[in-house]
């Protein structure tokens, strides 16, 4: 009983509840505020209508995500007087300018540590043929070359990584780069944070840089003043405070860690127990991850000294991080081809997205996609159906024990769709799948951090590694096959199983999909 009203106590009063108040309070008051004004004065009623026409206009003429305007539109079309002065709003920006100025600064200034080497493009020219056009966008728009040469070690289970990720801490040297959307004190943390404390001692250049969103319930406020009373420098990305902003909406989803420049792992593992399957919730956590060996370690290095420096106007001595070669380790695969890349929501270009879409675009054969959440725009519905109907098998492994209600009820208006367009869906009896991986003809494939939902595809800052022709390719393919034994295959009768409630919901959902 104790233990209920102690919950009940840090629920009520808890950071994430005071936050979620004060925010509430600043809504009520600018829609009393903006309702006053409407209802009271009809010159503002007549401005409003004006403004609503002239934003109309804008929108359809813009260029953005359809699914984006349809949702802006329902907005402003049902409640002007609300609609208009938060699309305005958002458009603006307050608070993102400079963060997008900054990053761009930052890319120019790396740009002489990103450029592709000659030799490694003139042999993607003979080998790839069209293939090519691919890596040509992901360095020409994206600023992320292509490299080869380079070892690749996948991890099937977040518990795979972890081991291999002590591996790596321990024989670090010079320095230990480390950003994560989630930090939560546990053994996997108290592991990792045990060698860094060591490393400090012995010299080694250590830095930890999380997201904000950890604030409201995973980490104390003064946790960075913590790690640094140990030698460890600490940042948090857009710490969250309880005011209207529209930065607070991007956020740092990102998973990296650069050890000495030569060592980089990335994938969907958070610094957890439940993604190594210490801690249970959800059933079993299926997770995949990835460690990448040489030259291409260095775009991971630069992905997150661009995180790290976006409030500073200096920059850091990129040269003394950069990597130029190594003896080749005998835990990676080595050949073929890697580019790992980065996705920035402030600067309108969508490479998580085509990456994807050219994946799917391009299959001879199949396409097999695991992936936490499934909220799509029209595009890529469209995409996976024309895929299935030309004849490639496209599969989706989704959760059969999700995470949030709210997702679940919304990928599940997709599934009908889906499956009368050709595509299967398949649900993981065991548990949670948090994996975000694309695999194709067994040639290349795609880990990383980016969901098949608008967040990651826009609103979040995301990275991964893509892979060509590369022998972990077909470790990759291995894992969808081994996890499909697991899975149950939905079928239209599933669909209409599904609860009436839940069905409503997610239909409603669909309303504000691009917010979720």
């Amino acid at each position: 009983m104790r233990a209920r009203i102690k919950g009940l106590w840090k629920v009520l009063f808890g950071r994430t509840t005071i936050f979620v108040f004060l925010i509430l309070i600043q809504l009520i008051v600018i829609v009393a505020g903006i309702g006053f004004l409407g209802t009271k004065v009809l010159v503002a009623n007549n401005i409003v209508g004006v403004l609503s026409i002239i934003v109309l206009i804008y929108l359809i003429n813009v260029r953005q995500n359809t699914s984006f305007k349809l949702m802006w539109i329902i907005l402003i079309v049902a409640t002007p007087i609300i609609g208009v002065p938060f699309f305005v709003y958002n458009r603006l920006q307050p608070g993102t300018r400079n963060i997008a100025r900054r990053i761009d600064e930052q890319i120019s200034e790396q740009r002489p540590w990103l450029l592709p080497e000659k030799d490694t493009v003139d042999r993607l020219v003979v080998d790839s043929g069209s293939e090519y056009g691919l890596f040509k966008y992901m360095y020409e728009e994206a600023h992320y070359p292509v490299y080869d040469g380079c070892g690749l070690e996948y991890y099937p289970f977040g518990q795979d990584k972890f081991e291999a990720l002590l591996r790596e801490l321990r024989k670090a040297k010079n320095f230990i780069f480390m950003e994560y959307f989630i930090i939560e004190k546990g053994v996997m943390w108290g592991e990792v944070l045990k060698i860094l404390r060591e490393k400090v001692k012995e010299g080694v250049e250590v830095r930890v840089l999380y997201d904000g969103t950890n604030t409201m319930m995973n980490l104390p406020k003064n946790y960075p003043r913590v790690l640094r009373s140990w030698g460890i420098d600490c940042r948090v990305f857009s710490p969250m405070k309880p005011v209207i902003t529209t930065h607070q909406n991007f956020r740092d989803h990102r998973k990296i860690i650069v050890i000495d420049g030569h060592t980089a792992f990335t994938g969907g593992v958070n610094l957890a127990d439940e993604y190594i399957n210490v801690r249970e919730r959800f059933g079993v956590w299926k997770d995949t991850a990835i460690m990448v060996k040489g030259r291409a370690a260095n775009s991971f290095t630069l992905m997150f000294l661009q995180m790290w420096n976006i409030k500073d106007k200096w920059a850091d001595d990129y040269g003394k991080y950069m990597f130029k070669g190594m003896d080749k380790d005998e835990n990676a695969v080595y050949g073929g081809y890697v580019v790992p890349y980065g996705d920035n929501p402030l600067d309108d270009e969508e490479v998580g997205k085509k990456v994807y879409m050219d994946i799917l675009n391009r299959a001879s054969r199949y396409v097999h996609i695991m992936t936490p959440y499934l909220i799509l725009d029209e595009e890529m519905t469209n995409s996976l159906i024309f895929a299935a109907q030309r004849g490639i098998d496209v599969k989706i492994i989704m959760p059969h024990i999700p995470d949030k209600r709210y997702a679940y009820a919304l990928a599940r208006t997709h599934y009908e769709e889906l499956i009368r367009g050709g595509v299967k869906v398949y649900e993981y009896l065991p548990g949670f799948v948090h994996a975000k991986n694309f695999v194709s003809d067994d040639e290349k494939a795609v880990v990383g951090t980016i969901n098949l939902d608008f967040r990651s595809l826009f609103l979040h800052f995301e990275c991964a590694a893509y892979i060509w022709h590369n022998p972990v390719v077909e470790e990759v393919e291995a894992d969808f096959e081994e996890t499909l034994k697991e899975c149950q295959r939905m079928t239209l009768k599933h669909c209409k199983e599904t609860p009436f409630v839940t069905k409503i919901c997610g239909r409603a959902l669909r309303l504000i999909a691009p917010l979720m």
